[in-house]
């Protein structure tokens, strides 16, 4: 009877024991955690920016109490999305130059120039966004017009990829582009032995560096303009594919002052200053960023034809594409990385570029576990290479580029190898994890998109009827891991966010429908009614 007694006793002072602090308790919700077992919850209690419990709504009511509680009914929580392919700093500069997004021709974007000329009076005129293949004609532009209209001020439109650039002869000249200059990397394009204003690569690095800098104060305000339009989207972290070291202790500094939210996983862009320094110093981790790999380019793009392929273009013969580093520059940049704690992620779009990169990456990683080393867009490969991949060579993709491509990207491959093009579902199969990004500003910030691409390979018209190649498809459930722990993963990254568990950061989303079994179709038009950094809300939907 006593040792009852005593049972009883322990058991009622417990039951008495006060429910453990919280900052923050979100309840009768459906939670979609993304651990290991995909599991659903009801709840959660949040303290001191991390997960302290997630569990039923009753377990969570009784064991934890907080001033603040948020109850979700109908509601739905996902962790924070995590775009593992952006340009959030591209993003803010693009933002002070001429939106040439979507126009449908050339005198279309003429018109743009006029009218932001005619409002600004730029001293030196910079747009981004367009694409011949959208225009009736679809041979690229030529600098007769802008030469015309405006022979004083100098021009920089870059294609909506930012892999080719159509100039005037106005910055050719500061540039000191003529008719010899050579091309080393990329393509200078000639008409009739004469410069047609077109740019591909490599030379356009000749454009940038006549390009007036923004000052600091310019770019902490381009970096707070984009974070503002990727709160909105829901994303609470991305990768910044490509930032100088400038730009990255801009980035810390506004992080350390509470100025910048979002979290950043910042590649280092390939320059020997930038690496030299990131190196010597290595591996820079705080809560909000991480520096810990290089961004490299090993060939262009394909809409501007500059990937790299093993065969020609089928729509322009004898045209291959090019490298944009030679090939003894990446050798030795790889062995470099290899010796270092650094990933080496390497943006590939041809067939040839895919090649070159993957059996450098396995040369040097010679088996050497847990490097995630990366694979930036893997758009087309030969058949007998995507063995290659695995959880140390990781694809990193981006599913909206295969919607966007697919009117065209066929005349470029011919029917053929474009079987073996946004192959997504099989690099999964090989990698056993797929990170999925948006390649912003190149396409839209919105993650729904990406959703939505993977999951219908649709475009927003619903076209094709039944999906660009199905059986590449992602299921909705890879689709999110996709977009929240495998991206974590692909920037060492996994331990502390991309699902909501115990110790990790309380980084979530709140959508007013469930983005698991909503209409497919209907996913493009989810919009997020709330972001959650750290616990703390940083964007409302009003």
């Amino acid at each position: 009877m006593k040792k009852i007694f005593y049972l009883c006793l322990i058991g009622f002072l417990i039951s008495c024991q006060n429910p453990t602090p919280a900052d923050l308790i979100v309840y009768n919700s459906k939670i979609y955690t993304v651990d290991s077992v995909f599991s659903v919850q009801e709840a959660m209690a949040i303290k001191d920016g991390k997960i302290l419990e997630v569990n039923t709504t009753e377990n969570i009511l009784k064991n934890y109490q907080s001033d603040k509680k948020l109850e979700l009914k109908d509601k739905f929580i996902y962790p924070g999305i995590n775009d593992a392919h952006a340009h959030l700093y591209g993003l803010g500069q693009n933002l002070r130059g001429v939106n040439l997004k979507e126009a449908k021709s050339f005198d279309e974007i003429v018109q743009r120039l006029v009218d932001y000329q005619n409002q600004y009076q730029s001293e030196f005129i910079l747009g981004r966004g367009w694409d011949q293949n959208d225009w009736d004609v679809k041979d690229f532009p030529t600098k007769d017009t802008l030469d015309f209209l405006f022979p004083d001020t100098p021009i920089a439109l870059t294609r909506i990829d930012g892999h080719a650039m159509l100039v005037n002869q106005k910055a050719l000249d500061l540039a000191g582009i003529d008719e010899n200059t050579e091309a080393n990397g990329g393509e200078i394009i000639k008409e009739n032995d004469k410069l047609t204003g077109v740019l591909v690569d490599n030379p356009m690095s000749k454009i940038k560096a006549i390009i007036p800098p923004l000052t600091k104060a310019e770019v902490k305000e381009a970096l707070l303009k984009a974070e503002a339009i990727a709160l909105e989207n829901g994303l609470t972290s991305l990768t910044d594919a490509g930032l100088s070291k400038e730009v990255i202790l801009t980035i810390k500094e506004m992080h350390k002052n509470n100025e910048l939210k979002i979290r950043i996983n910042a590649m280092v862009s390939n320059t020997r200053e930038d690496i030299d320094y990131f190196l010597n110093k290595g591996i820079l981790k705080t809560p909000r960023l991480r520096v810990g790999s290089v961004k490299v380019y090993a060939d262009g793009a394909l809409g501007s034809r500059g990937a790299a392929l093993k065969e020609p273009y089928t729509d322009q013969a004898n045209h291959f594409g090019a490298m944009v580093i030679s090939l003894d520059n990446f050798d030795d940049l790889a062995k470099k990385l290899a010796k270092s704690e650094f990933q080496m992620n390497t943006h590939a779009i041809g067939d040839s570029a895919n090649s070159v990169v993957l059996k450098t990456y396995q040369k040097y990683l010679n088996e050497t576990p847990d490097r995630r080393w990366r694979v930036e867009h893997a758009q087309v490969l030969d058949s007998a290479e995507y063995n290659y991949f695995s959880k140390n060579i990781i694809p990193s993709v981006q599913p909206t580029h295969a919607t966007s491509d697919m009117y065209w990207a066929e005349d470029r491959l011919g029917e053929q190898r474009i079987k073996h093009a946004y192959a997504y579902k099989r690099l999964l199969d090989e990698a056993g994890v797929l990170p999925l990004g948006t390649d912003f500003p190149v396409e839209e910030v919105n993650p729904m998109l990406t959703f939505y691409a993977a999951v219908s390979r649709q475009d927003t018209k619903g076209y094709p009827e039944n999906g660009f190649q199905p059986q590449n498809a992602l299921s909705r459930k890879a689709t999110l891991k996709g977009m929240t722990i495998w991206a974590a993963f692909a920037a060492f990254e996994d331990q502390e966010k991309g699902s909501l568990e115990v110790g990790k950061f309380a980084d979530f989303i709140i959508l007013n429908k469930d983005l698991m079994t909503i209409d497919v179709n209907k996913v493009p038009e989810l919009k997020v009614q709330k972001t959650y950094i750290n616990g703390e809300l940083v964007y409302e939907n009003n």
